[in-house]
């Protein structure tokens, strides 16, 4: 009778740490919940644990979430591995959830061999403020992840997550936000392709004036363009700071033009003679 509650008491400790982590476990858990390495093997051939990657189960079924491999994927990389990169953009909502490869970051020098199934990228540092979790899943801060996403991945899918990124309202720094081209979003970086596109003059990016930032700047114009859109601007608080801000800025002798998504992407044509003509008037005067 006491072998039978022992087993019972395993059999639930398992379950337990197993339901904290999306259905999966490491060797090393399973030992410490009172399992031995031979009940190890005789779970494996009952089905009762499913091998993921070399230490780490599926407990009672195989078919576990995409968050179960994502979390089966750092547990096979050791206790100082995250997930990062393309995934944890996915375990962020920052891009659509799908199948893929798994990235996983190892922090230090060292790090697990390679593995079927999953890219380790070893980090020599990454610093505590650039870690955390999600759904108790050790992952890249968004700032972080963003970052990678800029050096790693392409720039389209870079911009639609950090678009997606700040329409969730996820914490960002400015360096999460500034590409390469100065640009803090996708719709910026879009604007400053327009420009490019309709041989306007290159105005300057993400520029002081006073006391704020605005996000287009032709200095000698004074002509300042700040690109709107819903996600990022809607709301009563970003309303007034808008106003505020055109207000000093109409003070200061400079023109505002608010350009939205909307207008760039429906009549690009017509904004550009509408910008050509402002900067004309402007140096005219």
């Amino acid at each position: 009778m006491p072998r039978f509650l022992a087993s019972d008491r395993v059999q639930a400790a398992i379950a337990a740490v197993a339901a904290r982590q999306h259905g999966v476990i490491t060797t090393a858990q399973v030992l410490s919940c009172g399992l031995t390495s031979p009940g190890i093997t005789n779970w494996v051939r009952a089905g009762r644990l499913h091998r993921v990657h070399r230490g780490v189960y599926a407990v009672g079924h195989p078919g576990i979430s995409l968050e179960g491999e994502w979390m089966a994927a750092v547990l096979a990389c050791g206790p100082a591995a995250v997930l990062s990169d393309l995934s944890a953009a996915m375990l962020w909502r920052m891009l659509e959830p799908r199948s893929a490869l798994i990235h996983v970051t190892v922090r230090g020098g060292g790090g697990r061999a390679r593995r079927e199934g999953l890219v380790i990228h070893r980090r020599s540092t990454l610093p505590p403020g650039q870690s955390t979790a999600r759904d108790d899943i050790p992952v890249t801060s968004t700032a972080r992840t963003l970052d990678d996403l800029r050096r790693n991945s392409s720039t389209a899918e870079y911009r639609r997550a950090l678009r997606q990124a700040e329409y969730l309202r996820l914490p960002l720094d400015d360096a999460a936000r500034a590409d390469a081209d100065g640009t803090r979003s996708g719709l910026e970086a879009e604007f400053l392709s327009f420009c490019k596109r309709h041989r306007l003059p290159t105005p300057e990016v993400n520029a002081r004036i006073g006391p704020f930032t605005v996000d287009f700047l032709w200095r000698r114009e004074r002509v300042v363009v700040e690109t709107d859109s819903y996600r990022t601007h809607g709301g009563a608080v970003a309303f007034e700071e808008d106003r505020k801000r055109d207000l000093w800025l109409k003070t200061h002798r400079h023109e505002v033009v608010r350009v939205t998504d909307r207008r760039l992407g429906s009549d690009p044509h017509g904004l550009a003679i509408s910008l050509r003509a402002i900067l004309a008037r402007a140096v005219a005067a």
